[in-house]
């Protein structure tokens, strides 16, 4: 089982309204459905990708995340769920904070930009690195925003939203000991469970 299907499972309470934003093919909110009974929307650009997610049986909005989550109330979800796609948009901070308002939580995941590999990789090559948690050229690459666990902290701190757990984990979605006191250097992926203050 994938590491954020089975957060999902420790994280989010069964019958919840879950909204998965970059849903991809729904496999996540697929799961969410079947183990959790949870009411959930996904929201996706790609077509080929909301296609099978429709296939799926899931309920999914067309809809590109630049554009906020201004058609949705306020506390109107209890999980909004986003994965490796933060870093993508173009006002992170913004959706951010629109996350937070329409749900009571959120969990966001991200590569970490500070990882010892990406750092190595840039000092010792001088070329923007390409590993598993980003694999694109720098000229092809969606990421246009990229952080690290300090980064995305001093982000919560500054809008005033609390940081409820945080995880680290490599490529393979495995955690250690380093990663749990070092995750700034040792953390290859980011992962975070928020709400507002």
């Amino acid at each position: 089982m994938r590491l954020d299907q089975r957060l999902a499972e420790r994280w989010i309470t069964p019958n919840a309204r879950v909204l998965d934003l970059g849903c991809g093919d729904g496999e996540l909110l697929a799961h969410m459905q079947t183990k959790l009974n949870v009411q959930g929307y996904g929201i996706e650009i790609d077509a080929a990708r909301m296609t099978t997610a429709i296939g799926r049986g899931l309920n999914i909005i067309e809809q590109d995340l630049n554009e906020g989550l201004g058609r949705f109330a306020d506390q109107s979800f209890d999980f909004v769920v986003m994965a490796q796609a933060l870093q993508a948009v173009d006002a992170p901070d913004k959706l951010l904070l629109d996350m937070v308002r329409v749900g009571r939580e959120a969990i966001i995941s991200f590569p970490n930009f500070a990882y010892w590999k990406t750092r190595s990789y840039l000092s010792f090559k001088g070329q923007m690195p390409v590993s598993d948690a980003l694999p694109y050229m720098w000229y092809n690459t969606p990421n246009i925003h990229l952080c690290t666990f300090k980064d995305f902290e001093m982000l919560c701190k500054t809008h005033g939203i609390r940081i409820i757990k945080r995880l680290a984990v490599d490529g393979d979605q495995q955690g250690h000991l380093f990663m749990k006191y070092l995750p700034n250097l040792f953390g290859e992926v980011a992962i975070y469970r928020i709400t507002r203050a």
